[in-house]
């Protein structure tokens, strides 16, 4: 078993580039799917997400050359049968995307339900109404989600929520239909305007991305491309978030800071220094950090996806504060973690009320989820003493190369494996 050694109260200072966003490289990867020529992504994230879903397409029939740790060639040509590979596809949630992508091509899909954090219900109903709305019919088998449609027809989809998940299927769906597909009250994140990029560089019709409005003209043909994805807006909060943590100055290098607006807004309100570049921040923090509120929205709002680690700053910040997840139901699952570092947290229901302490000391925890792994990270880098970190397959799952990234800044944590109870570095 693998697990993080990180020994606390290391200033960090220097460097980090951040790597390309795991959330539009998952829908991204699926997308080529809908193409009909050869695709090259650039300035992919080498981690695990990507390394899955390309493994899924290639099982499909796909072929996939690495050309580098970043970049990859995909010619979809090769499918023909639109069915996911089940074992693959379970454990990991933006394999829901394939749906979208299978059917838009080949009016038909056979997807197991998604699988990935768990951190509450995760429903793919916005998804199936989407499909149906477009002319699909779909039932579950055995763990499978079947879709099938004799054809697609553009119309008009109000989603009930504002869903991610629901956006980027639907869009996916209806390049390739009939006529006009409206989407009302789409997600407006980063990268769903990466998509639909994406998709109008392979010669898609997709306008309004980034608004609560997208409409989709339907193409016959879908081009291959070269495209570059954007960087990674949450991996960059997430070290905006350790150097408030353990205290510094660090310049995060490929970012684009009208992505960070909402974490640097609350960072700074709890009194970090944030100095925006082009395509750089700059946070320096030598000072207790300062008590506020933050509530999670759908974009442009504070990050569902930064709720855990800003909850491990405001752990030790001079007061108290209130985090609202007003996304998830359940996102609270590493509170207990945290409170093995003595930090003073309670939950009721969607609320997290937290008490600043002194100092959090080094202890044995969990990454109950991807985010929540970050978490543990960010509050063991500011903690007193040595933390371990267990279940790090979560990490691995979208940061790239944390560990080379923070001992770049002056951190000192390190990969260690144990077996049968008894520790050894490697």
């Amino acid at each position: 078993m693998e697990k993080f050694e990180i020994h606390g109260g290391r200033r960090l200072n220097g460097t980090i580039k951040i790597s390309g966003a795991k959330n539009a490289a998952v829908a991204i990867i699926p997308a080529v799917i809908l193409s009909d020529g050869i695709c090259r992504i650039e300035n992919l994230p080498d981690i695990n997400d990507v390394v899955a879903i390309a493994q899924i397409l290639k099982k499909m029939g796909a072929s996939v050359k690495r050309i580098d740790k970043t970049t990859l060639e995909i010619d979809s040509k090769g499918i023909r049968n639109p069915v996911a590979d089940y074992d693959l596809v379970r454990h990991m949630r933006a394999s829901s995307y394939l749906m979208g992508a299978l059917l838009g091509q080949f009016h038909r899909a056979e997807v197991a339900l998604p699988g990935g954090c768990d951190f509450g219900v995760r429903p793919v109903d916005q998804h199936l109404k989407g499909f149906g709305i477009l002319g699909a019919k779909h039932t579950v088998e055995g763990g499978m989600i079947k879709i099938n449609a004799d054809s697609l027809v553009g119309d008009h989809v109000y989603l009930d929520v504002v869903s991610v998940g629901a956006t980027v299927n639907i869009m996916l769906a209806a390049v390739k239909a009939k006529g006009r597909t409206t989407i009302e009250n789409a997600a407006k994140e980063p990268h769903i305007v990466d998509l639909a990029n994406f998709l109008n560089s392979m010669g898609a019709d997709v306008r309004g991305a980034g608004t609560d409005v997208i409409k989709i003209n339907g193409v016959d043909f879908l081009r291959g491309t070269t495209y570059s994805i954007i960087p990674d807006q949450i991996e960059a909060g997430t070290y905006m978030a350790a150097a408030a943590s353990a205290g510094g100055d660090v310049t995060l290098l490929n970012v684009i800071p009208k992505h960070l607006e909402s974490i640097t807004a609350k960072l700074r309100e709890m009194g970090v220094s944030v100095e925006e570049n082009d395509e750089s921040v700059r946070v320096v923090c030598s000072d207790r950090l300062k008590r506020c509120n933050v509530k999670t929205m759908p974009h442009p709002g504070f990050p569902t996806d930064m709720q855990p680690q800003i909850a491990a700053l405001l752990a030790t910040a001079n007061g108290t504060s209130i985090i609202h997840e007003a996304v998830w139901d359940n996102r609270f699952k590493y509170v207990e973690e945290l409170r093995r570092m003595g930090a003073e947290i309670n939950v009721d229901g969607k609320i997290a009320v937290v008490e600043g302490v002194d100092r959090l000391k080094g202890a044995p925890v969990k990454a109950t989820d991807l985010r929540a792994g970050a978490a543990m990270i960010v509050a063991a880098l500011g903690a007193e003493g040595v933390t371990y970190v267990e279940d790090i397959t979560h990490i691995d799952r979208g940061y790239e190369h944390v560990v080379e990234k923070l001992t770049g800044v002056g951190a000192d944590i390190k990969r260690i494996f144990t077996n049968d109870n008894v520790t050894n570095t490697a």
